[in-house]
Parts: structure tokens; C-alpha cells; sequence
């Protein structure tokens, strides 16, 4: 569920109309709604609360301060993966003591930013990595609680793009290397391998894979404990899907449901590390309509939004929905059209909309690209030197400017010209 509706055919996020807001501050514009993100958090985290957990927002599906910051304020630890999602958390209010640091490529830098922090965990995922982790920890005079990812093994059922839990895909240790690491890290000065970890994909819409994958993490953990290494934490990741069109995840209440029956009797903290499915409705990507065009074979309807802000649907050929900010009159004898909706970027990779049939439109016209609050802005780029959008967040009747829109100057910042460039 979520927060944008209609009220006298004009879209609203809560009690803020859309056009109100780009009207205010332009476009392409991302607004995200307070009440979805809070009940998200709230709808997540009740199939849990009988057992020890910590939720870990996934800092990569949206990394803005104000949204760290809410989920934080409600209790939320975040997961990591780079040393400015760990700046951007301590910014933002985050415990150190609920930060997990995910990621196959943590730089020594990174390690030792992490290691001053004293964050909770780190996810090891290579034996290098962990032997870079020790030897900055005994440096540092510090003991780094570590969790090794485990790679499962396990088909998540989704885009091959944003599967992790593959043997062929670079994330995680093999399980049947599991055990001699432990072994090894049980040994080392700088380490205390107090978890594990796994992580096998994104937008999960069934749950038999992720409940496959715990039961061969519960059985390692089994044999850790035969080999004194006691176990406290159990990090299964995040991954669960969304409705962007014509999915059927499952709630979060199945999916808690059978997580807590598999794992109640096993006297660990669980950590989980939702991302998408607590921003990706929460957010919408606002864009108007520069022109209409004729081809001839198909009809475009060209936006001021672009790949570079909501890089998905040329990714991952993923579907966001697209509303108008003002419906037709029940009165306007327009016909629905069929059109291609795509951005002002020289890529034929540049679309949002495909053969899509939709209301039609005009010059100057606003549309929103629902379902876009997870890997909208987060994986935005300056490419074409285009400046990144706005982000706005909408709190009831009120809303506020949590990103300002870059400018032309901000292109450049930390650009220079060498001198020798100017010689005549």
C-alpha cells in the first residue's frame, strides 16, 4: 500500500498535490511519501518481533539522509557497501552498532573508516578481504566481528541481473569452503567470526528460494558450533520484491512467517536488510512532456526525465506504471494511445515505456513513473552532463526540499585545466 491517490482527478502524494510541488520546484522531480515509508517499515518488521532481530535498511536502493535518517529514528540499522554509504549513515544519525558493511571490494581505506566507527559487522566475501581485515584490525588495536557471505547456491528466481546467490556469480564464499575459513578466521588475532551471512538476489517474488538457502546457512551453522565456533548472528540479507505491474510477491507477514518457524530454535540475532520493498512505492520520478512524435512505425512521447535519472527500464527492461498528474475529463474525447515514452538522451537505450498504452498527452503535461524510490535516484548519473534531480519528501500536508536540484556549476566542481592547456 501506499500513499498516492487521486483527489478531484488531480495525483496526490498524502495531501500534497503533485503538480503543486513541480510547479514549486520543476522537473524531473523525485517525491517520496513519510506515512508509506513508515508503514513499510512498521508492515516488515511485525512478523519479527517475537525473535532477537535487527533491521538493516539497505543504504543502495535510496541513499538520501532524510530517508536514512526516518527509518533510523524508527529503529533501523542500515546495511552498506561502500565507505560513503558508511559517511552518509554516521551523517545521518545511524548506531554505529547496527551498521553491517556488505560489498565484494571494500578498499583498506574503507575498512579501517568502518573499523574507527565500530560498526557491528562486517561481510566477508573473499579470504583476502579477510585477511586485509585482520591485519587493519591488530593495526588498529580493535577485534573485527565478522560474518562470512556464503554464496548458497540457490536460483532466486529473478532478472539475472540482480541474482546473487549463484555459484557464477561473484558474490559470496562457496559453502563447502565455508567451514576451513572459519576455521582460519577463529585464528586470527584481528578477528571474531561471530555470524553468517547470505544474500541471494533482488526482487524475490517466491519465497521457496530464500527459505532453501536459510536451511543450508542453519545447517553450516550446525557444524560451526561442532567445531567451537558459536554463532550469533544469522544475516540473511534482504531481496524481497515489489508489485510494479503484474508481480505477486509475497507479504511481509508470509515471508516473516516462515522465516521466524525455520529459525526460532536456533537462539541467534537475526539480521535482515530490506531495501526495495521498503522505498520502491514509497517513491514516485515526476517528469513533464516536451513533445509528441510521429514516426513511421510507432508514436513517441518525449520527456524531460531521462536513463540517467531512472536507470531500470533500460537495465533491467524492468516496468514502472505510468500515471498522469491530472486526469483526462471524463468529457475529452481523446482516445487512449499506444507510444514509446523516452527521454531526451542520445541512447536508444533512453526509455521509460515501451508500446505502452496510455492516456493521451500534451506539451507540457506532467507524468509520473510510479514504483521509483528504489534504484531511482540512487543509481542516477550526470550522464549527457545533465544535473541530477530534486528529491522532495511529503510529510501529511507538508512537504520539503531534501535535495536540491544540481546546477550547471556543480557539473564541474573539482574539474580543473591544467596549465599547460593554455600555452599559446
Amino acid at each position: 500500500m501506499h500513499y498516492f491517490h487521486y483527489k478531484d482527478d488531480r495525483l496526490c502524494c498524502e495531501d500534497v498535490p503533485i503538480d503543486a510541488i513541480c510547479d514549486e520546484f520543476g522537473t524531473p522531480v523525485f517525491v517520496y511519501s513519510k506515512a508509506t515509508l513508515q508503514r513499510h517499515f512498521d508492515v516488515f518488521k511485525a512478523p519479527f518481533r517475537t525473535l532477537d532481530h535487527l533491521i538493516c535498511f539497505s543504504v543502495k536502493a535510496c541513499s538520501n539522509l532524510s530517508v536514512i535518517k526516518l527509518f533510523a529514528d524508527m529503529g533501523s540499522g542500515v546495511d552498506i557497501v561502500s565507505g560513503g554509504e558508511l559517511f552518509r549513515s554516521l551523517k545521518a544519525g545511524v548506531d554505529p552498532s547496527k551498521i553491517v558493511y556488505s560489498g565484494v571490494g571494500k578498499k583498506v581505506s574503507e575498512i579501517d573508516e568502518a573499523l574507527a566507527a565500530g560498526i557491528l559487522l562486517f561481510n566477508v566475501e573473499s579470504e583476502e578481504e579477510l585477511a586485509a581485515i585482520d591485519q587493519r584490525a591488530r593495526g588498529m588495536g580493535k577485534k573485527a566481528q565478522v560474518a562470512l557471505r556464503i554464496n548458497p547456491d540457490v536460483d532466486p528466481k529473478t532478472h539475472p541481473h540482480i541474482t546473487t546467490g549463484l555459484r557464477e556469480n561473484k558474490f559470496g564464499i562457496e559453502m563447502a569452503r565455508a567451514v576451513v575459513i572459519y576455521r582460519a578466521a577463529k585464528d586470527m588475532a584481528g578477528i571474531d567470526p561471530v555470524g553468517v551471512d547470505c544474500h541471494i538476489g533482488s526482487q524475490l517474488t517466491q519465497i521457496g528460494p530464500i527459505i532453501e538457502a536459510v536451511a543450508r546457512l542453519k545447517h553450516l551453522i550446525g557444524a560451526l558450533a561442532a567445531e567451537g565456533i558459536p554463532i550469533r548472528y544469522l544475516d540473511i540479507g534482504g531481496g524481497l520484491g515489489i508489485p510494479y505491474h503484474d508481480e505477486e510477491p509475497p507479504p511481509p507477514s508470509e515471508y516473516g512467517a516462515q522465516i521466524c518457524g525455520l529459525v526460532s530454535d536456533m537462539g541467534l540475532t537475526l539480521i535482515l536488510e530490506p531495501g526495495r520493498v521498503l522505498v520502491g512505492n514509497a517513491g514516485i520520478l515526476v517528469t513533464q512532456v516536451l513533445y509528441r512524435k510521429h514516426g513511421p512505425d510507432k508514436a513517441f512521447v518525449i520527456v524531460d526525465a531521462a536513463m540517467n535519472d531512472l536507470m531500470r527500464p533500460t537495465l533491467y527492461k524492468a516496468h514502472h506504471e505510468v500515471w498522469p498528474v491530472k486526469k483526462a475529463s471524463s468529457h475529452d474525447p481523446r482516445e487512449k494511445i499506444v507510444a514509446d515514452l523516452v527521454g531526451p538522451i542520445c541512447e536508444s537505450g533512453d526509455f521509460f515505456a515501451r508500446h505502452r498504452e496510455m492516456d493521451p498527452v500534451q506539451s507540457g503535461e506532467l507524468l509520473a513513473l510510479m514504483s521509483a524510490g528504489a534504484y531511482g535516484f540512487s543509481m542516477s548519473s550526470n550522464y549527457n552532463s545533465r544535473p541530477r534531480a530534486c528529491e522532495v519528501l511529503v510529510d501529511g500536508p507538508e512537504y520539503f526540499l531534501i535535495r536540491k536540484r544540481e546546477a550547471y556549476e556543480d557539473l564541474i566542481r573539482g574539474e580543473e585545466i591544467p596549465r599547460t592547456l593554455f600555452r599559446p
